[in-house]
């Protein structure tokens, strides 16, 4: 089995008001994984970073944010356990992030032995 991370994002931080209603619903929708014994990490799954963010690189050079092209506030991320990519990304298909913008990025967690 391989491991993934859902990385939840939305177009603005003014997206990041959940109602009691949502909240439920993306805890149905974590209890659903949790009960096929894919969830691994359930993290953070609300990660209010403030809005701003730096980068230092080795050479000591400062730039703004994690990567200039995203424009998108990172709302939070869970981590799963599926055979392939394709399973996480049925997974994160079923989240109601979508109803209200939102977009999940799904990442190979990269194992050393």
């Amino acid at each position: 089995m391989k491991e993934f991370a859902l990385i939840f994002r939305l177009k603005d931080l003014a997206d990041f008001k959940p109602t009691p209603e949502q909240m439920q619903e993306r805890m149905n929708w974590l209890a659903g994984i949790a009960s096929q014994n894919k969830l691994v990490d359930k993290g953070n799954t609300l990660l209010p970073f403030a809005g701003s963010a730096k980068t230092v690189r080795p050479d000591n050079m400062v730039t703004d944010g994690a990567y200039t092209e995203i424009k998108e506030f990172i709302s939070g991320y869970i981590v799963v356990r599926t055979e392939t990519i394709d399973e996480a990304v049925e997974i994160a298909k079923a989240n109601p992030v979508f109803k209200i913008g939102g977009s999940i990025e799904v990442r190979e967690i990269l194992k050393r032995d």
